[in-house]
């Protein structure tokens, strides 16, 4: 009797446990890929008003727009993004509105779109520097 109840109940557990499981496994891949999205979308962003920062694109407008989406970026940048955009601001602060050390500036830059690449993508081999930022020419 006991050898029969377990044999009818094991099955049905079984399925219970394992429809739980997919379920959640499941609902966690989907929330990962949606937060991968967004944090690309947003990382998106502060790469291109990085332009502002940048050789002959360099100017305030793009600045402005970009510290206001680094504000937002608190809520969702890895702390090595934050730190990489502190440097930077660190650096634009220490300037005192000249344009700071070109080969400084290119290596801050690097390294906050690095720290990106690896909160999206886990691993690199890519350093700061081969981060390369092209003028555009008119």
């Amino acid at each position: 009797m006991e050898n029969s109840l377990i044999i009818f109940l094991l099955p049905i557990l079984t399925a219970i446990i394992g429809s739980y499981l997919t379920y959640y496994f499941t609902n966690k891949s989907k929330r990962n890929e949606a937060i991968l999205k967004f944090k690309e979308e947003k990382y998106s962003n502060l790469l291109i008003l990085l332009q502002g920062f940048v050789g002959k694109t360099t100017s305030g407008e793009i600045k402005k727009r970009f510290f206001e989406e680094q504000y937002k970026s608190w809520l969702y940048s890895s702390d090595g993004v934050v730190k990489a955009i502190n440097e930077m601001v660190k650096l634009v602060i220490e300037s005192k509105g000249k344009d700071p050390n070109p080969k400084k500036g290119r290596e801050t830059v690097g390294n906050i779109v690095l720290e990106m690449r690896n909160d999206l993508l886990g691993k690199t081999r890519l350093s700061g520097d081969d981060f390369r930022y092209t003028d555009v020419i008119k």
